[in-house]
């Protein structure tokens, strides 16, 4: 009975400091699921430079940060500091005036008018869809504006995240196997559940961040290079808009340039309004359509509805990171259930 208590009271502190210890660690949670991801994504890259110039642990993880540092974080603070002027200057431009909401809207009233038709029969007052969505634009803008002041003023402090990430992804390189075999050996999973868990977590991670990553700068640029092309004002702004909802898989970039094609037919801009509309449908659509299935839905072993429910579900609850978090979460859900299944209920998927 004594035993029991104390095997009791033992697991109720072991819950309590665990759980302690992660309130420590929460303001640092994106920096610590960051560098588990930069470890997981390079990892292959270090045991190169091991099976080439032997066992140098410390030496490889350094220079394989150095080459993360060159081919990811150094153009991704170039993208994010671009964005901020190209955010802070459409602001000034609609705030001033320069740019009219109302104005564009009722080009697109008076070359769409059946669209005023349609919502009358329904019983809708389209002046007061023309004032909501003037309304959202402004509040949009001073959003990005906002945003944008905030991460110029705050700098200091994604130095300091980014420095952190890049020190815990030393450690989780270098020490890698160890602390994998450690939480094997402490989890009551049973090893070859764990082992099978953590393939998974490796596996998904490393397709989804490396699949959207490249969906993302791919439809991104290619959306800034046709808005470029076509002269349309904010053509970096726009790409990198776009770059960040080609993460939403099916829609993505689509939400930016096909209502951009649709003002540019209002406008009377008919052939480039043509050009961005196949281009769009075509050549950003392709590199969706083609490239995302190969990139993440192959390498995930997960439907394509599920990738798209997992994306929009973990970046509705974690915001940016949910792009992994999601379809991570859901790949450990059929891996778990798959599992039980073959262990306890003597079947399988």
């Amino acid at each position: 009975m004594r035993e029991k208590l104390e095997f009791r009271s033992f697991i109720i502190l072991l819950i309590a400091v665990t759980f302690a210890f992660g309130v420590i660690l929460e303001p640092f949670w994106s920096a610590i699921f960051w560098a588990c991801a930069v470890a997981v994504i390079f990892s292959p890259l270090q045991l190169r430079l091991r099976a080439k110039f032997g066992h140098y642990p410390n030496t490889h993880a350094f220079i394989t940060l150095l080459i993360c540092m060159t081919i990811v974080v150094l153009p991704l603070v170039f993208l994010a500091t671009a964005f901020v002027q190209e955010g802070l200057k459409f602001y000034q431009q609609l705030d001033s005036g320069e740019i009219d909401p109302r104005a564009i809207l009722q080009q697109l009233r008076d070359a769409y008018p059946f669209v005023d038709q349609a919502l009358e029969e329904l019983g809708i007052n389209p002046n007061d869809i023309r004032e909501q969505v003037v309304s959202a634009i402004q509040a949009v803008s001073k959003y990005l504006a906002k945003e944008s002041l905030v991460i110029g003023q705050n700098t200091f402090s994604f130095l300091i995240s980014t420095a952190l990430m890049m020190y815990l992804a030393f450690f989780l390189l270098r020490d890698g196997r160890k602390l994998r075999r450690l939480l094997i050996k402490a989890l009551p999973l049973g090893d070859e559940r764990e082992h099978q868990l953590f393939q998974k977590f490796v596996e998904v991670t490393r397709a989804t961040v490396k699949g959207n990553l490249v969906v993302a700068i791919v439809q991104g640029a290619l959306g800034g290079i046709i808005f470029w092309i076509l002269d349309i004002p904010g053509p970096l702004l726009w790409g990198v808009i776009m770059a960040f909802l080609s993460l939403i898989p099916a829609v993505g970039a689509a939400l930016i340039w096909l209502p951009v094609s649709l003002y540019l037919y209002a406008t009377g801009a008919w052939i480039s309004a043509t050009i961005l509309l196949a281009y769009g449908a075509i050549i950003i659509g392709l590199a969706d359509n083609v490239l995302r299935p190969i990139l993440v839905g192959r390498d995930t072993k997960l439907p394509d509805y599920i990738v798209l429910f997992s994306t929009l579900g973990g970046i509705t609850l974690f915001g940016i990171n949910g792009f992994v978090i999601g379809p991570l979460i859901a790949a450990l859900f059929m891996a778990t259930w798959q599992i039980f299944m073959q262990d306890y209920n003597n079947n399988t998927l």
